[in-house]
């Protein structure tokens, strides 16, 4: 199970989208994410959803890995499902006591599900297709108008990309340590909550030490190649907007243009 979590993991590869400017990929994957909570009908959602599908194919990276990042969150997708289903009004299909389900609330649960699946999808892309370096530097120049309220922008997008990127790390020594503790006969499946939460105990202490260890050694790399914060540093890669950008951004007028006139059209689904 933790090997199928793909967060923050970087997938090399020559495509329109890796080529993109990481600014314009954070600004649009945004601003699909409030396409995603705006939309009122299926019709709308569907575009969104066609057009999130046409990206991950344009990125050239398996749809095995987009499949992983799903496999992840397939508990809390599922959850949610359910729960929706018995929040609608109507007519009941079927009725067991207190819990009733109605067509509008399949409709809704559906609605749902497909909303977590295209945000998760989305978001996937984004660091599918961006390295840590280049989010560290797109982050920064967005939130650079911060700085005249003397934000420390630089130290903030680098925090957030270090995190980023130390995940997939961490998951392969939690991944790691399991195995050498079931190798050594600890039981981690069987027995009640309590008996799986204790269990837990011998994964997290090692794990702790060994974050620790590697935030230890990662300070240490960056003081002994005189980091000293943002302040005065030079960029070998300056970002700039290229003519690829530019159809990417006008390709994205049209979509929104599109998704507007489907949401305005067609009748919104009723949540309650």
């Amino acid at each position: 199970m933790i090997s199928d979590i793909t967060l923050g993991q970087y997938f090399p590869a020559k495509s329109v989208l890796h080529r993109a400017d990481p600014r314009l990929k954070i600004c649009l994957t945004i601003f699909l994410i409030v396409l995603i909570f705006v939309a009122q009908n299926f019709f709308a959602l569907g575009l969104v959803a066609a057009g999130v599908v046409a990206v991950m194919l344009l990125s050239r990276i398996p749809l095995k890995l987009y499949f992983k990042s799903l496999k992840a969150i397939l508990v809390l997708v599922v959850f949610t499902a359910v729960l929706n289903i018995f929040y609608g009004s109507g007519e009941p299909l079927v009725q067991f006591g207190i819990f009733r389900i109605t067509l509008n609330g399949i409709l809704n649960s559906i609605f749902v599900t497909v909303r977590i699946v295209i945000l998760i999808l989305a978001t996937s892309i984004l660091t599918f297709t961006t390295s840590p370096t280049q989010l560290t530097d797109a982050i920064e120049r967005l939130l650079k108008p911060l700085t005249k309220l003397h934000v420390p922008v630089h130290e903030f997008a680098m925090m957030m990309t270090i995190a980023l990127r130390f995940v997939p790390t961490l998951l392969e020594e939690t991944d790691k340590i399991m195995s050498a503790q079931k190798a050594r006969g600890a039981d981690m499946e069987s027995g009640g909550l309590m008996q799986r939460i204790k269990a837990l105990i011998p994964v997290l202490i090692p794990l702790f030490v060994s974050a620790f260890r590697r935030a230890y050694d990662l300070a240490t790399a960056m003081e002994s190649r005189c980091y000293h914060g943002g302040e005065g540093r030079t960029k070998m890669k300056v970002l700039r907007f290229t003519q690829g950008d530019w159809v990417i951004l006008g390709v994205c007028a049209v979509f929104f243009a599109a998704f507007l006139a489907l949401n305005i059209a067609f009748p919104a689904v009723t949540h309650m």
